[in-house]
């Protein structure tokens, strides 16, 4: 093993704590005649005392183990909430003839939702300026998220949509955290709820026009299947469902386009998806197919007028993985093959999608593992120009466009951040460049990105694939000597891990750790075949990458395996187990955030969450057995050894309903008894969801506690 020469860890007091054993209750698993014995199903049952006891004793443990670290914590919680602007706005948005924009108030978990009338004569397109200290004339609070909160431990916002008019708010709240929402309609004109109440619904809500909300119902395995209309001022046991999805992989979504001309509903599983469309100006009408489905083929539409005709742009894949743009008339999308191309396919690029305004279309893609943007003036005699990107001079950064939801708006939104950049956001008038800087996070207590040094380079996997890293460290850092770093992975579901900037990183950066990002094969950060080279049967793609990577860092003494830390969350969590099974040795310590790391029981079990979606990501080894023997040779769960391991810690919630508890407790109870090294800790919210805890200082709370352990597994630090 690699020796770190950071300095001696502080020495501790053997810890005397027993760790808690759970009871070993056999159930036999039996598929294409393989035979698995797993003690430790049985904590599957939420609602047993047992499963409970038993996770509090766990919480208990790690609470005993890392109790040496709370002077760590702490100063990591006041270095967070010290350099948050605690008290702040957002820069009003432009809908209808009002401002809409939010503040957070300095003491207070959650946001507070606010609006002013738009002046008459004023430049429609130029947001007013909102005072720290006090309120702009004619400022009212549409919804304040603490007072929703208020009596419950965990609170979630789903939707939060205003009619035109700006007369109706359709809020909807979850405060048990497993993604179900009550849905209520504020009248905002006399402040008061309507009698409408909504229960169990997914997220969203759609208005089309002043009566009619479009909205969505699970199934029983919690799925998005069905689309339903809802009458306002009527009671639910009325309402209508006006689309039904039967195939269980395909989840369902609803919406409007920017032109408030149509409504549209998606449907779509991981390869395949189809659009269904109705007027706007007939919400009670039927929904009609725009293109069946096509095995395989996956298409977007948007609706934009060209020298005054109905067109639809259509991103699909017809052309190639990496998809290409189309246009036709409304009323003759009939194959993707024959559509005039505004954007080819390239192997190259990956196009992401197109934004459409009254005289503009905005182009996403990415390129060299960047995101980019791109706009098309349509003033051309043929109504189309030629896109143009808009760039920033930072290598590794991000922009993305939004946030402007008017149709005949001149100007975009355009947001910006690298690594070390903070946020920034800008009004881009299209037909000048000119882009205005709105807003700038403002990073407290003197922060200057001059300290701070992103960079690029490129692991060559053993298969010959160049894997693109990330690496972000303080810029005085002595980097003739190995240090300490957090190797970050997630390689899932073509998901990119762009630059971005992040307060609480800088409690790590500051401390002398270097923060590695691994953009491993799963991920989208390369085009789609990337994505598509690290799932189902070439998965172990994305664990060996990551593994690669790892490497490589040693290899070039960036850091030691005494030093290095892994750090990874849901299917980047399966990541973390399954590279504790195969790679483990690398690392002094890795961090599983509600991880899938029992992937292949859930995937044989269709009636949970999720799962059938998921075979077209993960293989469906229900029905395959090439898939089940492919699974089950990297499930992190199977495939734990009597070796020694790493230090784990695994962080998962109760109400998690994509990643369930039992998977890091079956995973941490197995690991206890069956390595023969390591600390392994279990640590599990008792009143949250996937996304953790709710509340922006119980976030930095948990933050503080999760990068405690890192900088401490790393770094030998307690301060």
């Amino acid at each position: 093993m690699d020796t770190a020469d950071s300095g001696a860890r502080e020495s501790n007091e053997p810890n005397t704590v027993t760790p808690p054993l759970a009871a070993r209750h056999p159930v036999i698993r039996e598929h294409h005649g393989y035979r698995l014995v797993d003690d430790y199903e049985w904590l599957r049952d939420k609602e047993s005392q047992e499963t409970l006891d038993h996770l509090r004793a766990e919480n208990a443990y790690t609470d005993a183990m890392t109790a040496d670290l709370e002077n760590l914590r702490e100063n990591i919680f006041a270095e967070i909430r010290s350099r948050v602007k605690e008290t702040d706005m957002s820069v009003p948005t432009r809908a209808g003839g009002w401002w809409y924009f939010g503040r957070t108030v300095e003491g207070s978990s959650y946001g507070i939702s606010c609006r002013v009338p738009a002046e008459p004569g004023a430049d429609a397109w130029v947001p007013p300026v909102i005072p720290e200290d006090g309120t702009l004339e004619g400022e009212t609070v549409i919804l304040d998220c603490n007072e929703l909160a208020e009596g419950h431990e965990f609170f979630a916002l789903g939707a939060s949509s205003v009619t035109r008019s700006g007369r109706y708010l359709a809020y909807s709240v979850d405060t048990a955290g497993d993604e179900r929402f009550t849905l209520r309609i504020k009248d905002l004109q006399t402040g008061q709820l309507l009698d409408d109440q909504l229960e169990g619904i997914s997220y969203g809500a759609t208005w089309v026009g002043e009566d009619y909300i479009f909205y969505q119902r699970v199934d029983d395995a919690w799925r998005p299947d069905s689309v339903w209309r809802h009458r306002v001022g009527t009671p639910p046991e009325g309402d209508v469902r006006v689309f039904h999805e039967p195939d269980e992989r395909f989840w369902t979504g609803v919406g409007t386009s920017r032109s408030e001309k149509f409504v549209l509903i998606s449907t779509g599983s991981k390869t395949t998806s189809e659009t269904w469309v109705l007027d706007m100006d007939d919400p009670t009408g039927e929904f009609r197919c725009l293109l069946p489905r096509e095995n395989g083929i996956e298409y977007d539409v948007d609706h934009a007028v060209i020298d005054g005709e109905d067109r639809w742009l259509v991103t699909h894949n017809a052309d190639g993985p990496n998809f290409a743009v189309g246009e036709c008339a409304v009323g003759e999308l009939t194959d993707l093959r024959s559509l005039r191309q505004l954007v080819p396919h390239r192997d190259d690029v990956r196009v992401e999608g197109v934004d459409t305004y009254r005289d503009f279309i905005v182009l996403a893609y990415r390129a060299g593992a960047i995101g980019r943007v791109a706009v098309m003036r349509l003033d051309d005699a043929d109504g189309y120009g030629t896109f143009e990107e808009i760039r920033f001079d930072e290598e590794l950064s991000s922009v993305g466009a939004g946030g402007q939801p008017e149709w005949d708006a001149p100007v975009i939104r355009l947001s910006y951040t690298s690594f070390v950049t903070p946020a920034q956001l800008y009004n881009y008038t299209v037909a000048t460049g000119e882009r205005v800087l709105l807003k700038e996070q403002e990073v407290r207590g003197g922060y200057d990105p001059r300290d701070y040094t992103a960079t690029r380079l490129w692991v060559t996997a053993r298969d010959g694939a160049r894997i693109p890293v990330s690496l972000l460290h303080r810029t005085d850092l002595d980097l003739t000597r190995p240090n300490p770093t957090l190797l970050y992975g997630y390689g899932s579901y073509e998901s990119s891990m762009d630059p971005g900037f992040s307060v609480s990183w800088l409690s790590m950066l500051d401390r002398g750790m270097i923060t590695a990002f691994a953009h491993i094969r799963g991920g989208g950060e390369m085009g789609r075949l990337w994505y598509d080279n690290g799932k189902t049967m070439s998965k172990k793609n994305t664990f060996t990458d990551f593994i690669d990577v790892a490497d490589d860092l040693l290899d070039r003494r960036v850091t030691t395996r005494d030093q290095l830390v892994a750090l990874g969350g849901s299917a980047g969590g399966l990541l973390m187990g399954a590279v504790a099974n195969m790679g483990g040795d690398r690392f002094r310590a890795i961090e599983a955030v509600v991880p899938f790391v029992d992937p292949l029981t859930s995937m044989l079990m269709p009636e949970l969450p999720l799962t059938v979606t998921e075979w077209e990501e993960w293989g469906d080894p229900l029905h395959d057995k090439a898939a089940y023997e492919y699974m089950a040779s990297y499930a992190p769960y199977e495939n734990i050894g009597a070796k020694p391991y790493p230090n784990i810690l695994a962080v998962t919630s109760l109400n998690d309903t994509r990643v369930l508890y039992v998977e890091p407790a079956k995973w941490i109870a197995k690991l206890r008894t069956t390595a023969t090294a390591g600390e392994f800790l279990l640590r599990t919210e008792m009143s949250a969801g996937h996304g953790g805890v709710s509340g922006r200082y119980e976030r930095w709370r948990q933050t503080a506690f999760e990068y405690a352990w890192l900088i401490n597994q790393a770094t030998g630090r307690t301060d």
